[in-house]
């Protein structure tokens, strides 16, 4: 007569063994007010394969709305729930999260963004390509309110080859083109940094960006594996309304990595980086319905000259930014 255990034990012993095993990736998603939202979010992560996967589900929310929709997952191994009413800002919980991650790889989630087919098989392959990596950047899907694919938002960077810190710190501080829910960074590399500096409520994704691209290897990939969605109550656009305060956000960020660059590559790009500062600035006070704003923004640019303006617009990605905004405001899907 065999030893061995049923069938079905035997499933459960290895449902337990895969859960009890350190996952691969974990996946932090820092949530506060998200019912709109975060139902299509977490079907997303659940369309795909959980196996090694680990998501930290941080939620701030005063009212149960959220967590209840997130309870509906909870009886997914990979899917754990934390409340957290003290920690409000999403920068807070994105800190407390990747410390309390349990795999060496992590990556953020925000309520109101998507993965899409195929992040998992993506994520395993860079990985295990580069596993010593500091940060694997890649180019996202930009979605309207309704999920309806508006465009994309790539980087101004070579694929699939290691860049050079001076190289990548020059492009992205002219721009923040890093849209949060694309990279997979090391969890060592981020704490070592410092993680994000909760005091910038705008661009702490921008530093901490910039922190890790001189922490490692970087390397970006083509393939899109992630949505941004564009609406009007994100925090992209009700943040942008304080003039004074969105430029000083940017400013800060800049003027604590310019120094990181040799004298050349300061000397290249500090008069677009300033000067996308403030396009952002107009751009921002256009869309709140000063539309004089958007001359002011014309002229900045042209004075530039040709080779900073090309600088600029490659850097910026200013046409993609703006065209997938108008178009879901157009759809009256923004």
């Amino acid at each position: 007569m065999s030893s061995s255990p049923p069938a079905a034990l035997r499933a459960e012993i290895q449902a337990a063994s895969r859960a009890a095993a350190k996952p691969f990736l974990s996946v932090v998603m820092p949530v506060h007010d998200g019912a709109a939202w975060i139902g299509a979010t977490l079907d997303s992560l659940a369309a795909e394969p959980s196996d090694g996967l680990e998501i930290i589900i941080i939620d701030s929310s005063p009212t149960n709305a959220t967590s209840a929709i997130v309870e509906r997952f909870l009886h997914r191994p990979a899917f754990r729930l934390l409340r957290r009413k003290d920690l409000a800002p999403w920068q807070s919980k994105t800190n407390l999260g990747v410390e309390l991650a349990a795999a060496d790889y992590v990556c953020i989630l925000h309520q109101d963004d998507l993965w899409l087919p195929g992040r998992i098989e993506a994520t395993r392959r860079w990985l295990e390509d580069l596993p010593e990596a500091a940060l694997h950047l890649a180019p996202t899907a930009i979605v309207d309110r309704h999920g309806r694919r508006m465009g994309c938002w790539n980087c101004p960077l070579p694929s699939d080859k290691v860049l050079e810190s001076d190289f990548l710190l020059e492009r992205l501080l002219v721009q923040n083109f890093v849209s949060v829910p694309a990279p997979i960074f090391r969890r060592n590399a981020w704490l070592a940094c410092g993680g994000m500096d909760e005091r910038l409520w705008y661009t702490a994704d921008w530093d901490i960006w910039a922190k890790l691209a001189v922490a490692g290897p970087v390397i970006y990939h083509e393939e899109i594996t992630t949505a941004f969605r564009v609406h009007g109550d994100s925090l992209t656009v009700t943040g942008s309304r304080d003039a004074n305060e969105f430029r000083s956000q940017m400013q800060t960020v800049l003027e604590r990595h310019l120094d990181r660059l040799s004298a050349r590559s300061r000397r290249r790009i500090e008069s677009a980086a300033r000067a996308s500062i403030s396009v952002n600035v107009s751009l921002a006070a256009a869309s709140a319905g000063d539309l004089k704003a958007l001359l002011r923004a014309a002229c900045i640019m042209l004075s530039l000259g040709p080779t900073g303006l090309r600088r600029y617009l490659r850097d910026s990605r200013l046409r993609e930014r703006v065209m997938c905004r108008l178009r879901a405001k157009l759809t009256g899907a923004f």
